[in-house]
C-alpha cells in the first residue's frame, strides 16, 4: 500500500526546466544542468544522466515506487532556487555569481554549522567558498549569513 505522503516523481517539462536554468543563471551564472531534471514533490530537484530514458522512468514508476533517481541538486524555496551541497559541488565549474569568499577563520566556523555574523551588502542565497573549495549555500541577510549545513555533515568540536 502506498503511503498518503508519497508524491510521485515527475520529469520536469522543458518550459519549467528553462525557468529553473534561467533562475540558476541569474543567481549563480549557471548556464546548464546536465541530464534529465526530475522533481519530487513541489520543491526537490534532481538531475539524472543515466541511460534510462524519461519514458522508461515514467513507465517504471507506474509499477514500482521510485524513491529517488539521480542526484539531489536543488530545492525551490519561495520561488527561489537553493542549491544543495551536491549541487554546488557538481555545478561548481559554472558558478560565477553570488560567491562569498570566506577567510580561514570564517570557513572553520562555517564547517561547524555556525552562522557568520558578517555584513555583506548582499541578500539571498550565496555560494560559500574558501580558496578552491566550495562549502554549500548560505543565506545572506542584513547582518549575517545563515548556515544550512545539516548537523550530520558538520565538523564537531572536540569536547
Amino acid at each position: 500500500m502506498v503511503s498518503d505522503k508519497f508524491v510521485p516523481m515527475r520529469i520536469v517539462a522543458m518550459k519549467d526546466r528553462e525557468r529553473v536554468v534561467s533562475e540558476l543563471q541569474e543567481r549563480f551564472g549557471i548556464k546548464d544542468v546536465p541530464g534529465t531534471m526530475v522533481m519530487r514533490g513541489r520543491e526537490r530537484l534532481y538531475f539524472y544522466s543515466g541511460n534510462f530514458e524519461s519514458w522508461k522512468l515514467k513507465k517504471l514508476e507506474e509499477n514500482v515506487i521510485i524513491e529517488r533517481v539521480g542526484v539531489y541538486f536543488a530545492k525551490m524555496v519561495d520561488d527561489k532556487i537553493k542549491l544543495s551541497i551536491e549541487g554546488v559541488s557538481l555545478l561548481r565549474n559554472q558558478i560565477t555569481k553570488n560567491i562569498f569568499e570566506m577567510d580561514d577563520k570564517s570557513m572553520d566556523d562555517w564547517i561547524r554549522g555556525r552562522d557568520l555574523n558578517i555584513r555583506t551588502g548582499l541578500n539571498g542565497f550565496l555560494v560559500m567558498k574558501n580558496g578552491n573549495d566550495f562549502f554549500g549555500i548560505g543565506k545572506a541577510s542584513e547582518n549575517k549569513i545563515g548556515n544550512f549545513i545539516p548537523k550530520s555533515r558538520r565538523v564537531r568540536d572536540r569536547g
